[in-house]
């Protein structure tokens, strides 16, 4: 198959490269398929078992979303990127604007991905979804004390004063979140709700990680996260003194994210990279979301067990346009409240 050029030296120097049957870019026999992916979590059993059943050969390059993004960007039509594969929506937003991907017409991942978990022009598709949601400390928190319409806004109430944590104003999870309460309230309102979460002294946590392991030793009460990060740690311990509570259920629903991938425009592999996509959404869905825990798509098919025993949720449609668009402004709110 024929390839475009391969990456400069300084490109390996900077990027953490990874091959499942092949090693293409970094030495030796090219594989069909090369990704550049800013998604790290438990690739391999996915993308093996593709190269398994269809023969075609799978390669990454792994970076941050911006970086990669603007590797496409200088490489132009020379990149060796067949897939662009990224976490939140207002990064695949971002890329489609960008002009580093091509539509494709699928019938298959139509099918498999919801509305508004994909590009209306086919430039990208979901294919991960991860529910950021309330945690609590079980011991000292009653659940029916939160806001059950706006559970997020809720947390500015006096009740919760010195109790809450959440991540920092850099995480991409908190900007997106802040750009959707902009999308469903209005900026004012969302500054409003922002600066009540300020007000309550909220501790900020550089991970979710450590956000979770603070309410399960009793050390902050309530918090903000991706839901797979609980899962990950009651993986390890059944014990984790961690509640999951979804937020909005009497109202717009819970905030989600995704993460998801498109064909790089010019690809000379563009036919495999989409067979790849329609796998990913379709047969390859469990073996893509289940070892991060995450939340497929594809509404046909089921959360993997653990994931499954946190119950059902409605969740706030996502609006990667909003998510994308608005992220300066969440920026802009989260600063003027003092969100640090």
């Amino acid at each position: 198959m024929s390839r475009r050029r391969s990456l400069p030296a300084l490109a390996v120097a900077l990027l953490t490269p990874m091959a499942l049957s092949g090693c293409g870019l970094f030495g030796g026999e090219e594989a069909d398929l090369q990704v550049y992916s800013a998604r790290h979590y438990d690739l391999e059993e996915a993308f093996a078992d593709f190269t398994e059943e269809t023969g075609i050969t799978v390669e990454f390059l792994y970076g941050d979303d911006a970086e990669l993004l603007e590797r496409l960007k200088a490489e132009g039509e020379d990149t060796p990127a067949d897939i662009f594969m990224t976490v939140d929506a207002g990064n695949l937003w971002n890329a489609a604007e960008q002009g580093v991907l091509e539509p494709v017409e699928s019938t298959v991942l139509d099918g498999a991905v919801p509305e508004d978990l994909r590009d209306p022009d086919g430039e990208w598709y979901g294919l991960a979804m991860r529910a950021r949601t309330i945690v609590y400390y079980p011991e000292t928190v009653d659940p029916d004390d939160f806001d059950a319409e706006d559970t997020y806004a809720g947390l500015g109430d006096p009740q919760w004063r010195g109790r809450i944590c959440m991540r920092d104003e850099t995480s991409s999870y908190t900007q997106s979140l802040v750009a959707s309460l902009i999308d469903l309230h209005g900026r004012e309102r969302a500054q409003e709700i922002v600066e009540s979460w300020v007000a309550n002294d909220v501790e900020i946590m550089s991970n979710d990680i450590e956000l979770l392991e603070a309410i399960d030793a009793g050390g902050c009460e309530v918090g903000i996260t991706n839901h797979y990060y609980v899962a990950r740690l009651l993986e390890e311990d059944p014990d984790l003194s961690v509640d999951v509570y979804w937020a909005s259920q009497d109202g717009a629903g819970t905030h989600v994210n995704i993460s998801g991938a498109g064909v790089v425009a010019g690809s000379p592999a563009s036919a495999e990279a989409q067979q790849l996509l329609e796998w990913l959404a379709t047969d390859g869905q469990s073996a893509f979301v289940d070892g991060n825990h995450e939340l497929p798509v594809n509404p046909d098919v089921d959360p993997e067990p653990l994931v499954a025993s946190f119950g059902t949720f409605e969740r706030l449609p996502v609006d990667a346009a909003a998510y994308g668009s608005l992220n300066a402004e969440a920026v802009e709110v989260l600063d003027a409240a003092g969100y640090r």
